[in-house]
């Protein structure tokens, strides 16, 4: 693949909104604004910037509780993302999903869930409909390298290995379930072999470099477009923060993290950008600047809109 500058720009672009959101996310956190908890995807952007940029609009994504950068990257508006996490009915789910539970069906996000791999069989489903109606759109549910473990995840790929259905499936290995190291809940050390058992193909990328993982993805589009099924991509990364804001973090230790953050995939591309003549300082620097002002006035935003009435608190529950 050999993207235009445009697309180069707009990769870089959003793997820092992605950055500065979260690290808006959890000083909010620290200072008891957000309505739950909050679960950066610090360290992770080039994975889901280098997947969503493989998708088009009307493709649909899935995903789960570390799913701001996943929504961000499939395009969502930060200040409604922002609202939704203060609490505010100016939210995507008018304040009732929180941080964990966003849905941004504008820009094709089904929307996140808490629980480990749930949001698979939405995107499975999803597929489903895309082939029965003879649509070549793509259904793309993302989860943690824990997610591998799940009745969802291995029920999930083996439908869409029979049925045949548009699905890529993107495994995030941040190496962590939570506080267990995947080490520990594994047999193997390649996550990407397991697509074997279910006849498709299954591909292990650096997780830290967004044009490894749009490469890979943009195959595995192409394919699932083209009628050839599944695919399975796993992106190697690592979440620099805790699991969840404020987390202890007493299951590593900061020589492992810090040994990590030498691969972050912003400066990295950026160096890569500089070097191969694809951007200038300046370029990126007035990057850097909008997506500061953006999340700015997204915080301002959220803070300024109002809370839902507690009148309307049994509002959209069926039974």
């Amino acid at each position: 693949m050999n993207p235009d500058k445009s697309t180069l720009l707009e990769m870089y672009r959003r793997m820092v909104r992605i950055r500065e959101f979260e690290l808006a996310s959890m000083d909010l956190f620290k200072r008891g604004q957000v309505k739950g908890a909050v679960h950066p995807y610090i360290g992770q952007e080039a994975s889901g910037v280098g997947v969503c940029m493989a998708l088009r609009r009307d493709d649909l994504i899935a995903g789960t509780h570390r799913s701001h950068g996943h929504n961000i990257a499939k395009g969502a508006d930060t200040a409604r993302m922002m609202a939704e996490i203060l609490g505010k009915v100016t939210g995507y789910c008018k304040g009732r999903g929180g941080s964990m539970h966003i849905a941004a069906f504008d820009t094709g996000s089904l929307g996140a869930l808490a629980v480990v791999g749930s949001g698979i069989p939405l995107a499975v489903g999803a597929a489903l409909a895309f082939q029965m109606r003879g649509e070549d759109r793509v259904a793309v549910p993302f989860t943690g390298e824990a997610g591998s473990n799940t009745g969802n995840w291995h029920e999930g790929l083996n439908m869409a290995a029979v049925w045949n259905l548009p699905v890529v499936f993107v495994l995030e290995n941040n190496h962590y379930g939570v506080s267990t190291n995947i080490k520990d809940a594994v047999k193997v050390d390649d996550l990407s072999v397991r697509a074997q058992a279910y006849g498709i193909p299954g591909e292990r990328v650096d997780g830290f470099d967004v044009l490894d993982v749009y490469d890979a993805a943009t195959r595995a589009v192409e394919r699932a477009r083209r009628g050839e099924g599944p695919t399975l991509l796993v992106t190697e990364a690592y979440r620099f923060e805790g699991h969840y804001a404020g987390e202890p973090e007493v299951y590593r230790n900061r020589q492992e993290v810090d040994q990590y953050r030498q691969f972050d995939p912003i400066p990295r591309f950026r160096e890569y950008l500089l070097k191969e003549n694809k951007a200038t300082d300046a370029e990126l620097d007035a990057i850097d600047t909008e997506i500061k002002q953006e999340i700015a006035r997204a915080i301002e935003f959220a803070r300024s809109s109002p809370e839902p009435e507690p009148a309307t608190a049994m509002d959209y529950v069926y039974a």
